[in-house]
């Protein structure tokens, strides 16, 4: 007996066919002395029929079924008497009256249903993320997915790209995440790591004269598990050569906005994409992967505030700091215990305090009304388009405490009042980033991005004199309040990436050993080249509205970094240990 169709498969035009299904029993219902059992695969469920008068062998196979046993089953497609349609079921109008019937495996039963919407513990959804797998939103996930990397492959072949692999065993080099690493047996001592990205073999892929290259990478990055984060992770992986930031640009907007329409059916919210500075971002949304989908912009209101008698503004004024509010629209009505939850939100992201200013029909409640004038607050509220109704919440501290703690605020104000439509994509450029950012633990400059990053051409004589100043050729591509990517144009000069090197703190010695393949490289004719790199898990999850990657991953790890199916992390023991030429000196002993 052999699969001839799928549980989906089957139509009006089917009935008069003997076909035969194999499945899992989606559900079982006794009925006048009949058995209907809804067999179910990949591709859907199709409604069959046991009579014992056509066979009572099937009869007792089908006695015997129960939930999630595999079955094949042999029939006749019928029409479903009227009134016995099922509407919600592409199948919903043929039934398969059974004549041979076999039990292919039994099952035990479930830890949680697997045939209807239930709200299960994670933890046990991924011990048995196989029985997880067959539940629809979980199928439907793992089938959007697919359709995305099919959808970007078949994009970027169509235009002339390259899809070419790189190594998983590389050398081990500083920058970006910590990487995990891999003890080599042959080479007693040394390790391989774990790429975080292709970076730099996709530079030396343009060194090469390949010029358009992509690829659906496979990355690692040994770092705390998020929603939005795990340790292994797929990217769409592109790399152009003689490009600006312009072409990167509209090749990344072109193919994300053709998938949006053809794959995700969300709503692209903007076309094209808007672009914001780093420093723009900041300043009007707290964040430098802001959530566009809708409004409510930080404004500086520090000009309306100074000169009062409210001593807690004119001091932070004083000490070069500023005054920044948000208007939340409808607010007014909050609760002290609403504000009170608002600060606290702000005392978090380093805020002193939030001072609420609600416009009332009888005019203004606020801490405020003490020290300033009706008119200096109609002001405040005339430069943020506040109306009656609305909550105005102000922060006082210096320029970036204030815009951060005002974007956590604005993003609570946004749940709260359900802005954030997840039908809609809202993805934006964030462009001109700092090139590097002072770390205090190690008293030295590091790069922002990665230590390959081109500075913008008219900050390049910074580069020496004034490292914080210089701008990045830099770009990372937001959506709904995530970093879906990244990307920048490379240097792709040796002098220019030696200075780099050095104002990151590398010797000519230690850049060698570390870079001095790309080094080299580079003195044998490097084209001008720039790139992206995309999260497939994260875009994927957008496109089918979730809100965990864990949800768009196969076998995914916990946040805590574990695999409860399998048990990974495990120990090995001192055999294994000892061929690998590895010593564990704390943390559990191996079993």
């Amino acid at each position: 007996m052999h699969k001839t169709t799928t549980c989906g498969e089957l139509r009006i035009q089917s009935v008069g066919k003997t076909v035969t299904l194999m499945g899992w029993v989606n559900r079982r219902r006794s009925h006048g002395g009949l058995i209907f059992i809804d067999l179910r695969d990949r591709w859907g469920i199709t409604q069959v029929v046991f009579n014992p008068a056509v066979s009572p062998e099937a009869m007792e196979v089908a006695e015997e079924a129960r939930p999630e046993y595999v079955l094949a089953v042999e029939g006749l497609v019928e029409a479903r008497p009227e009134g016995m349609i099922n509407p919600n079921l592409v199948t919903g109008e043929v039934e398969v009256l059974v004549k041979k019937a076999t039990v292919l495996n039994p099952a035990r039963t479930p830890p949680f249903p697997i045939n209807e919407p239930a709200d299960v513990d994670e933890y046990l959804r991924l011990k048995y993320r196989y029985l997880d797998l067959r539940r629809e939103p979980m199928r439907e996930n793992l089938e959007l997915r697919h359709r995305t990397v099919r959808f970007i492959r078949e994009w970027f072949s169509d235009r002339e790209f390259l899809e070419v692999e790189t190594p998983i065993l590389v050398k081990e080099t500083p920058g970006g995440a910590r990487e995990f690493v891999v003890p080599s047996r042959i080479h007693p001592g040394d390790f391989y790591a774990l790429p975080q990205s292709p970076q730099q073999y996709k530079q030396l892929l343009m060194v090469a004269g390949i010029e358009r290259y992509f690829q659906i990478a496979r990355c690692f990055r040994d770092e705390d598990l998020r929603a939005e984060r795990q340790l292994e992770f797929t990217q769409l992986d592109v790399e152009m050569s003689f490009v600006d930031q312009e072409d990167v640009w509209n090749v990344t907007e072109g193919c994300l906005t053709e998938l949006a329409d053809t794959v995700g059916g969300r709503k692209l919210l903007y076309r094209p994409f808007p672009r914001l500075t780093y420093a723009e971002a900041l300043d009007r949304y707290g964040t430098d992967k802001p959530d566009l989908r809708f409004g409510i912009e930080i404004h500086n209101v520090t000009d309306l505030t100074g000169g009062s008698e409210f001593r807690v503004f004119n001091v932070v004024i004083e000490n070069g700091g500023q005054i920044k509010a948000i208007a939340a629209p409808g607010c007014a009505g909050y609760s002290r215990r609403d504000i009170d939850e608002l600060t606290r939100l702000a005392n978090g992201a380093g805020a002193k305090g939030l001072v609420p200013l609600a416009i009332l029909p009888e005019g203004f409640r606020s801490p405020l009304t003490r020290f300033f004038s009706d008119d200096r607050l109609r002001a405040i509220a005339e430069r943020l388009g506040a109306n009656h109704g609305d909550l105005i919440l102000i922060v006082a501290d210096t320029a970036e405490v204030a815009s951060i703690a005002l974007g956590e605020v604005r993003l609570e104000i946004g749940r709260r009042l359900g802005l954030m439509d997840p039908s809609v994509l809202a993805m934006a450029w964030i462009i001109e980033m700092p090139a590097f950012e002072w770390n205090a633990e190690r008293n030295s400059w590091q790069a922002k991005h990665h230590q390959f990053t081109a500075p913008l051409d008219e900050d390049l004589p910074y580069l020496e004199m004034d490292p914080g100043r210089v701008r990045a050729k830099q770009y990372d591509i937001v959506c709904n309040g995530l970093e879906l990517g990244g990307g920048s144009i490379r240097i792709y000069r040796r002098d220019v990436q030696e200075k780099v090197f050095k104002i990151i703190g590398m010797t000519d010695a230690e850049a060698y050993a570390k870079f001095g393949h790309l080094l080299e490289a580079f003195e044998f004719g490097t084209p001008p080249h720039g790139g992206i790199a995309v999260g497939i898990d994260r875009l994927s999850m957008l496109l089918a509205g979730r809100d965990n990657i864990r949800e768009m991953i196969a076998f995914p790890k916990t946040q805590s970094a574990t695999e409860p199916m399998t048990g990974s992390p495990s120990p090995l023991n001192p055999e294994e240990l000892a061929i690998l030429h590895l010593a564990v000196t704390s943390g559990p002993e191996p079993s």
